[in-house]
């Protein structure tokens, strides 16, 4: 008699198919629709291709493009795989290494053959041309496990020393797989080594629905050591709808982009005399001040005491706290010597002294605020004591990590640290879930938050991340934002060394997501730092330490913020808030009594007196997004009216300077102040 599995589904229906079953068959046993539409199955959760018999028992649910996540994963996947095959069947030779699905798309690090330079964009054209022809040619992909010697042998004798390499050094035991494309020992197969899963045949893919759209260096193994090879990036779909939404995303991104708009605007520029740190403008430092006063209110009002520490501490003090040796790859250090100069050029020898001691840059703020906290003795009454500092730190980036204000190398934070007693924590945690969502309703994010939970390798006790992991989802609780609304969601693995957090991930205007605010239930660095506070019973007991930031880092939010408004920044923050503009040289001397008025009415206000159309200066103006241009002829100077153009609006508003005055600073006037 013939062995049956039992098959259940996610409906709760049984299904009872022969040994050696798929989930393919399980589809067309459902019917021809679904058979159709499957592109995958999970299998007691875990994803798997169509066509891969069942081990035993088991749950099946079965992959359609509804299930857009496993669906895009999968068709990224495939895309990979067909860009390798396409580049070694043009040009034979090529050695393949890695290509995984990305966010949007994928990637594939290949090595030219010997006799051809590196791959460049313009060989992009062509690919793409390939990857069509073996998408239509509709090949099955089939998966089979291998031996591990006879896998290292045909890498070698294809001449594919990565893979060769790459195979001998998986785990013993491991199982190896590969996937033709195309049926195995048929005439134009091809292979490549693989976990998969993968989708059934290539012709599963939409050919309209993926594009080819950079080249850049890469290492074997991200290692400089290693040989260099070509990665291939290219945005993978579902279909052309979806891809062309994609690239209408990108061009809107490329238009708002924050080191375009900053040059445009005159706001900051970057260069290599200070690798990741930034040389603010007037314009550009005024939008800072503006936020750092906004902050500063909200702490004050929220209960926080404004402090100042060291740029530099000694290493031994990043010892103690664990970062030097968690972190210490990514710390600038530097001696504690004079350095020798000598007369005749005055260049510092570079030599260190072996005794000398060494100072670190402080890469975070919460060590050196421990230090304030240890200041004499602090009681049970005392707490919580919330320190705040915009501090600013240096973090050892790599030159090619750095990107605009996004990624920096010195860059301040709205930090604070807040030590509470262990009955205080949720709710302090709970006040600053408030605070946050107040702060960035006032910016007009949308946000979802998020609970990133124990690493494998951490500081402290389970029994600690226990109590502090249970804290953070009891505090979101109470604020009302542990649900979907939210967009609540647990992340396993996620959180630092030392403490669970939960993250304020942004929705800017054109549906990218940032991770900017986070708080931090830290049990580990009290300890390892010696804090304490005399408890009720007169011992001495170590309060628990909430690290927590909104802005994150004044740099990359002011980058948010840009490419958020696309330039159009609110007029509170913008640095020019209005300009008065003349048409003609007789309404001159009106135009600087109105700037005067403005000027005087806390109005950020410039005047453009200059002999040029108006239509050019408001051109000018718009390009600068300046919020407001007030237009002054001799008409105006006589009526004492401004003409008033609002940047994004097509028709100007004449109206009583007065009037103008009024409205301009209930503009200007920051949220927490109206």
């Amino acid at each position: 008699m013939t062995e049956l599995l039992k098959i259940s589904l996610p409906d709760g229906s049984l299904r009872e198919m022969a040994r050696g079953s798929t989930p393919a068959d399980v589809a067309a046993a459902i019917g021809p629709g679904l058979a159709k539409a499957a592109l995958a199955a999970r299998v007691n959760g875990e994803l798997r291709d169509l066509n891969r018999p069942f081990d035993g028992d088991a749950e099946l649910a079965l992959v359609t493009l509804r299930d857009e996540a496993d669906a895009l994963e999968l068709v990224r996947h495939d895309f990979a795989h067909v860009l390798a095959e396409a580049v070694q069947a043009l040009w034979p030779g090529t050695q393949i290494t890695f290509g995984p699905a990305t966010d949007d798309g994928f990637y594939y690090d290949v090595k030219a053959p010997d006799d051809r330079e590196p791959f460049s964009i313009d060989d992009l054209p062509a690919i793409e041309e390939e990857m069509r022809r073996i998408i239509r040619a509709d090949k099955p992909l089939v998966r089979e496990v291998w031996n591990r010697e006879d896998l290292i042998a045909r890498w070698q004798q294809n001449g594919e020393t990565f893979k060769a390499e790459w195979a001998a050094e998986l785990p013993e035991g491991e199982e190896l797989t590969v996937y033709h494309s195309g049926s195995p020992g048929e005439e134009g197969s091809w292979l490549d080594m693989c976990r998969g899963p993968h989708l059934a045949s290539t012709g599963k893919l939409d050919p309209a629905a993926f594009k080819l759209m950079r080249v850049a260096g890469a290492y074997w193994r991200g290692d400089q050591a290693n040989a260099q090879l070509t990665r291939i990036y290219g945005t993978g779909w579902l279909n052309k709808k979806q891809l062309d939404a994609h690239l209408t995303r990108l061009e809107e991104a490329a238009r708002r982009d924050h080191r375009k708009l900053g040059r445009e605007m005159d706001l900051f520029h970057l260069a290599e005399e200070a690798h990741g740190s930034v040389f603010w403008h007037p314009k550009g430092f005024r939008i800072w001040r503006e936020l750092e006063a906004y902050m500063r209110r909200r702490m004050d009002a929220g209960g926080y005491r404004e402090i100042k520490t060291p740029q530099l501490m000694d290493v031994k003090q990043w010892e103690r706290s664990g970062h030097w040796g968690k972190y210490a790859e990514n710390m600038f250090a530097v001696p504690d010597i004079v350095p020798d100069v000598t007369e005749d050029s005055g260049v510092a020898a570079p030599r260190v002294a072996p005794d000398a001691d060494w100072l670190a840059l402080k890469p975070m703020n919460c060590p050196a605020h421990v230090l304030v906290f240890k200041q004499g003795t602090t009681s049970y009454r005392d707490l919580p004591i919330r320190l705040g500092e915009m501090g600013c730190c240096h973090r050892n980036e790599p030159h090619g990590a750095l990107h605009g204000l996004m990624r920096v190398r010195q860059f301040t934070q709205d930090d604070a640290h807040i030590f509470a007693r262990e009955d205080q924590v949720v709710a302090e945690v709970r006040a600053f879930c408030q605070l946050a969502d107040s702060v960035y309703r006032d910016f007009g994010f949308s946000y979802h938050v998020k609970l990133a939970l124990r690493p494998d390798k951490r500081f402290g006790s389970d029994a600690d991340w226990d109590k502090a992991e249970q804290e953070l989802r009891d505090a979101v609780a109470e604020a009302g934002m542990d649900n979907a609304d939210f967009g609540w969601e647990e992340l396993p693995g996620e959180g630092a060394f030392y403490a669970p957090k939960l993250e304020w991930h942004l929705t800017d205007a054109i549906g990218r997501t940032w991770q900017v605010g986070t708080i931090q239930g830290d049990r580990v660095l009290p300890d390892r730092l010696d804090a304490s506070y005399v408890g009720e019973d007169g011992e001495k007991h170590r309060p628990v330490m909430l690290h927590r930031a909104i802005f994150g880092s004044y740099e990359r939010f002011i980058g948010i913020l840009i490419e958020h408004f696309a330039g159009r920044l609110p007029m509170w923050l913008a640095p020019v808030q209005a300009v008065v503009a003349t048409i003609v040289s007789d309404a001159d001397d009106y135009a600087r009594d109105v700037t005067t008025k403005l000027a005087a009415a806390g109005i950020r206000v410039e005047s453009d007196l200059r002999n040029e159309k108006i239509n050019y200066k408001v051109r000018e103006h718009s390009h600068a997004k300046v919020p407001h241009l007030l237009v002054v002829g001799k008409r105006e100077a006589e009526e004492g009216t401004v003409a008033v153009r609002t940047l994004g609006e097509q028709h100007q508003r004449v109206m009583p300077l007065e009037d103008a005055i009024a409205m301009l600073r209930a503009g200007a006037t920051p949220p927490d102040l109206r």
